[in-house]
């Protein structure tokens, strides 16, 4: 494909093999059809609107990217395309403790941000698993969770408002920098989450949320993972609001460390920030049935297993990460149906869960890096994607639709729906430039 408009722009770009190559794939494994075509390196607002505009002239199709964490496709590119790596657009514009706000590119880090906030006394609050390397902009364009979204939410709960280019270069302002506002259609909501298909984020303003005085983290062990889901939900039951609750089953505590399962079969861990009654009262509550309870005072010392263990899974094989959400109610039942489903198709599933709010992540052990998926891995995928609509759940509480989702959202949502959101699709990207074949 002719790439002179390309060169028209000045923005600095690529067609080199390696730098394309680098770029054609995300996190999730899913491999698109040939390479794109070059790599776009903007470095302002101006040379993303350059961009946009030529593509849109020339019907090109562009892929808006991050850092490529991305678990189900949504950032990988094939052939014809052209990836616009908003990596280097990573500046904090702006943190104002006053109002509890913060400016950011979205190249900025999500840890670098928290960082920065804690400075001044104060944090963001979403902290997905991917925070050291994952970016801003990637966790809006997916409605990304975390850890702590138990307590303070999603993505969509920090985002306030954002700069976006839609596909025809057109620069639109949404939200508002105050913590309360209703003006208008929330076409900021509408942005979070949509996976670069309606315009490319180029700014976000944020909510910052005090630092807690005091945190306490309990380590609770349990015989089975049945019964470390029930606990978490006893929690919920005895009205205490955890900041998070992270639940790691037998398989996954094994790929992590052997170690760890000579205290249980199965670890929940609860962190608070409601002081030290709270922390008593959730001791109380999740010593009951418990085989160990362990306390801390010290954040990330009990923190450390959980986050090492997507890394700890994927040395046993090709993961297929998968994400459904249940009600809190039904999270028993779901990790035991889960745990039927790997035994009937004789595949590895390890389970972990942000069990606050129904959030599971089983992820299926899929053979050898490079090899085809087994046919039993499928199975056992769409019986679980099944299972999450069948116990009023859905197919995906936090990674997003991508490419490997599309057909499960059609089920979830109904052609109704689905027809809606496409039409809404086509009003800011009449030509389908934007991360086509992706989300919808």
């Amino acid at each position: 494909m002719s790439l002179e408009w390309l060169a028209r722009t000045g923005v600095p770009w690529s067609a080199a093999p390696d730098v394309v190559a680098a770029r054609r794939l995300d996190r999730s494994g899913w491999e698109p059809d040939g390479a794109p075509a070059a790599v776009v390196f903007p470095r302002d607002v101006e040379d993303v609107q350059a961009v946009l505009t030529g593509a849109f002239l020339t019907r090109t199709p562009i892929v808006p990217r991050g850092a490529g964490t991305a678990l189900t496709g949504a950032t990988t590119a094939g052939a014809g395309e052209v990836v616009l790596d908003l990596a280097g657009m990573n500046r904090i514009l702006d943190i104002r403790p006053a109002d509890g706000v913060a400016v950011v590119e979205p190249g900025v880090i999500t840890a670098d941000l928290d960082r920065a906030a804690a400075e001044h006394g104060l944090r963001y609050a979403p902290d997905p698993a991917s925070l050291e390397i994952s970016t801003i902009g990637g966790n809006i364009a997916t409605n990304a969770g975390g850890l702590r979204c138990a307590k303070y939410g999603v993505t969509r709960d920090a985002v306030l408002g954002l700069d976006v280019v839609l596909a025809g270069g057109e620069r639109l302002s949404t939200g508002r920098a105050t913590l309360k506002g209703v003006a208008g259609y929330d076409l900021t909501g509408l942005f979070v989450g949509s996976e670069g298909t309606l315009g490319v984020i180029v700014s976000a303003t944020l909510r910052l949320r005090p630092l807690p005085a005091a945190t306490s983290t309990i380590a609770a062990y349990y015989p089975d993972i049945e019964a470390a889901a029930e606990a978490s939900v006893a929690l919920a039951e005895a009205r205490i609001q955890p900041v998070l609750a992270e639940l790691l089953d037998q398989a996954t505590l094994d790929a992590i460390d052997p170690a760890l399962r000579s205290s249980g079969s199965a670890l929940l861990i609860v962190q608070l920030d409601g002081g030290p009654a709270e922390a008593a009262d959730a001791a109380s509550v999740l010593g009951k049935g418990a085989v160990s309870v362990q306390v801390s005072q010290d954040p990330e010392h009990l923190l450390y297993a959980r986050r090492q263990a997507l890394p700890s899974i994927e040395r046993l094989g090709r993961p297929l990460i998968e994400d459904i959400a249940v009600p809190r109610s039904k999270l028993a039942l779901a990790v035991r149906e889960i745990g039927a489903i790997a035994a009937r198709h004789d595949v590895p599933i390890c389970t972990l869960a942000h069990a606050g709010d129904g959030n599971l992540h089983p992820i299926i052990v899929a053979g050898s890096y490079g090899s085809p998926i087994p046919e039993a891995a499928s199975r056992a995928a769409d019986e679980i994607f099944e299972l999450a609509l069948t116990l009023g759940g859905t197919v995906t509480g936090e990674h997003g639709v991508g490419v490997l989702k599309r057909q499960w959202l059609a089920r979830e949502a109904g052609p109704f729906s689905l027809g809606l959101q496409q039409q809404i699709k086509a009003v800011f990207d009449p030509h389908g430039i934007l991360n086509p074949g992706k989300a919808l």
